[in-house]
Parts: C-alpha cells; sequence; structure tokens
C-alpha cells in the first residue's frame, strides 16, 4: 500500500467516525417529545404508587392548606379547601419545576409565568399548553396515597 492510499483510507475512516459521532448527538431525547413549531412535553410518572405517612416531618408542610412538597417527579399539595392534589412536577411548556401557590389556589412555573389551575388544567402562558398530568389521592387516616 502506498502512503497516499493509506493516507486516503485513514482519512475516511476519521470522516466517517466524526459522522457517526455528530449523527448520534443529534438525535432525539428520549425524555422529552417535540414537534416542530409546538412547545416541549417532557414525559411524566407512569405506574405511581407512592404512600406518604402525613405524621412524618419531611411530609410536615401537607398539615397546612397551601402546602405542598414534593416526591419524586410529583408535586404533592393541600388545597385550600383541604383536600390533597397530586400532579406532575414537570412545567408542560419546558420542563421547569412547578410550585403550588395556594393562596392564589394554583400551580405556577417560577421560570415563563405559566399557570394552572388546583387540579392540574392548563390557565395562562407563553403558548397553549397541556394540562398537568393529575394523579389519585385517597386519605386513609394519616396515609396518603397517589396512585396513576
Amino acid at each position: 500500500m502506498e502512503r497516499k492510499e493509506f493516507l486516503s483510507l485513514v482519512g475516511l475512516s476519521s470522516a466517517s467516525a466524526l459522522a457517526a459521532v455528530c449523527m448520534g448527538s443529534c438525535s432525539k431525547s428520549t425524555e422529552n417529545t417535540t414537534t416542530p413549531g409546538q412547545p416541549t412535553q417532557p414525559t411524566t410518572p407512569t405506574n405511581v404508587n407512592i404512600t406518604l405517612d402525613l405524621t412524618q416531618a419531611a411530609n410536615a408542610s401537607l398539615a397546612t392548606p397551601g402546602g405542598y412538597i414534593y416526591t419524586g417527579a410529583i408535586i404533592v399539595a393541600k388545597t385550600i379547601s383541604g383536600s390533597y392534589i397530586a400532579v406532575s412536577k414537570v412545567c408542560t411548556h419546558q420542563g421547569s419545576t412547578i410550585e403550588y401557590q395556594g393562596t392564589n389556589q394554583r400551580f405556577y412555573c417560577p421560570n415563563h409565568g405559566a399557570t394552572f389551575s388546583d387540579t392540574g388544567a392548563f390557565i395562562a402562558g407563553p403558548d397553549s399548553l397541556a394540562s398537568l398530568k393529575q394523579y389519585k389521592t385517597t386519605l386513609s387516616g394519616n396515609m396518603l396515597t397517589i396512585t396513576s
């Protein structure tokens, strides 16, 4: 093999490897699904089955109407009326973590101002967003169970 032929083969191999790396980094994310011109749709937890002991210090915020906690990828809040609501903590705009504003009875994204009702329904924001994924809550004594 002549030097010129060897360098040509090395160049082609390098270009092929570089193209493979570039193509891999340009592939779609498995966490979010996006349609051109539409907001990012983050994934939400499925097969949820969580039980919270409301007497534990970590869950103390849920003793007060308007209080909330995060458990995994879910935000759990106690509404002003005293019921419990659990929704995905991921804003449907760009995946930021939402907060619960008990006095306003809404979920709020501090990054772009999206607001959702205390049932997770979209109210207002930068785009017409999807509602937050809501989970079923069941209270039995001091145990709050959250299921999908």
